[in-house]
């Protein structure tokens, strides 16, 4: 079961929000739409999404409240402000209190994907360039290593396992879609490459097999899931 990237909108004129919500949601987004600022701010909380759009205008909480908040608590997850505003000073402030983009209306819907795939795909990056802790290990996802413990055990990761253990990373403790990941470091879900990338499972096993309350288990019909 392939992980969806999940969207909190918040944009007080139900039809535009639900003409947007059906509209990502046909392109296998996840989205929770919500009608204010104080119930988008509830969500945020509740759980995390992968990306926030919100509109300025809205009732009990505007979108540049609601962002200063957001911003208190988390500083990485990426937001787009929807708004009708088009002064400078408007963009401005949006920028400062930690927008990461401003879309003004009317927009094209594919516009709003494209600046969406955008941020989290920047957002991607930024958290690649992190000491992942998975366990008692640290890995370093740029430089394919993996250190076990106080980093006095290295191990070499392949470019193909370095990516594979990434992608577990980002979906820990969740099923990590078989077609997804195939797809995604083999380019095709053929037999030979599901066969290959089982070997490359099994090898990852071993690497991380200093750490027993880390295991890669396999979830039959669906994927594998990295347990820490």
């Amino acid at each position: 079961m392939d992980k969806k990237i999940s969207i909190v909108l918040a944009e007080d004129e139900l039809a535009l929000g639900q003409i947007i919500k059906e509209s990502l949601e046909t392109r296998d987004f996840q989205v929770i739409h919500c009608i204010n600022g104080e119930e988008a701010y509830h969500e945020f909380q509740k759980n995390p999404p992968d990306i926030l759009v919100l509109d300025v205008m809205m009732p009990k909480k505007d979108g540049f409240t609601l962002a200063k908040e957001i911003r208190k608590e988390n500083n990485s997850i990426p937001i787009i402000f929807l708004t009708a505003k088009s002064q400078t000073q408007d963009v401005v402030e949006g920028f400062s209190i930690g927008g990461n983009d401003y879309l003004k209306k009317p927009f094209s819907m594919e516009e709003l994907i494209v600046r969406i795939k955008s941020l989290l795909n920047r957002n991607l990056l930024q958290k690649s360039t992190e000491i992942l802790p998975i366990g008692k290990y640290s890995f370093n996802f740029p430089k394919q290593q993996l250190f076990f413990e106080n980093k006095e055990s290295l191990t070499l990761l392949t470019h193909r396992e370095a990516h594979l253990l990434f992608h577990l990373y980002q979906s820990k403790n969740e099923v990590l879609g078989r077609t997804y990941i195939l797809n995604k470091l083999w380019n095709n879900d053929d037999f030979f490459s599901a066969r290959s990338m089982d070997v490359f499972i099994s090898k990852l096993r071993k690497k991380l097999s200093n750490d027993t309350n880390v295991t890669i288990v396999n979830v039959r019909g669906f994927g594998y899931k990295l347990i820490c």
